[in-house]
């Protein structure tokens, strides 16, 4: 778990990086306090001075959660900035010019900052229409599940299990769950089903926070469909909920 306040973060970082790119950060995150334009040919630099492993030692290089190191370069970078009018002025630019991994340390960064909603929200939308995973992961962090009204945020999740990026890591998602939104996914689970495909393990906490019963009862009855893929696409989807179910069930009773 990444901690969200900038002196854990920093704490973190320093844990992670070799004598000289800590000097190197110090230094720069020192000339954008005492002129913030300067972060525009700073934060480039940051994956080649501090490094782009993982934040964590222990996280998986491939997870699209996971933050790296110049993640965290970024977002401390960035929150050297004195005033928050020079942090909104510089995202933008910083967002629309950069490169994959610096438009992801940008949306990173946003749950560090003063930011304001017009400048944050421009970013995580045009994030979320990319097929990027890395860059959809970083765009639903706190700031996201804080800001995004219900409607954005089904659509978000949307695009997540669309596009394969995980949703249980997602801080906060689970009390964001509207009817409207296990809806929304709980057609998706039949049209994947009456596709014969399987379905993301995943889905099933979010529905079963408010069950959409005429939905569930069209996922049920593809268990006795004529066409045999669907009868083992939902036997397999309806296996995983009660597994997700019980699991559930066991973490609840041990920490009560």
């Amino acid at each position: 778990m990444i901690p969200l306040d900038h002196d854990g973060l920093a704490r973190a970082l320093d844990a992670r990086l070799a004598p000289d790119a800590r000097t190197w950060l110090a230094a720069a995150r020192a000339e954008v306090r005492e002129r913030a334009e300067a972060v525009a040919t700073l934060f480039p630099a940051v994956g080649r001075r501090v490094g782009r492993g993982t934040l964590d030692p222990e996280a998986d290089r491939s997870d699209v959660h996971a933050w790296t190191r110049d993640d965290a370069g970024r977002a401390l970078l960035l929150a050297a900035i004195r005033r928050p009018d020079q942090t909104n002025g510089q995202l933008g630019p910083l967002y629309r010019h950069g490169d994959a991994s610096e438009r992801r340390g940008v949306l990173r960064a946003l749950a560090y900052l003063p930011v304001d909603d017009a400048t944050a929200r421009p970013l995580i939308d045009d994030a979320l229409r990319t097929n990027d995973t890395r860059l959809i992961a970083a765009a639903l962090g706190p700031y996201a599940l804080d800001t995004l009204d219900d409607a954005a945020l089904a659509q978000a999740v949307l695009k997540c299990v669309f596009v394969g990026v995980p949703l249980d890591p997602i801080t906060g998602l689970q009390s964001r769950v509207t009817p409207d939104l296990t809806a929304m996914l709980a057609r998706f689970v039949h049209e994947r089903i009456a596709a014969g495909r399987s379905v993301p393990a995943d889905v099933w906490p979010l529905l079963d926070r408010h069950p959409p019963m005429r939905e569930l009862t069209l996922i049920e009855a593809e268990l006795t469909h004529a066409v045999p893929e669907r009868r083992r696409a939902a036997e397999a989807a309806l296996n995983e909920r009660a597994t997700r179910s019980t699991t559930h069930n066991q973490t609840q009773t041990q920490n009560s």
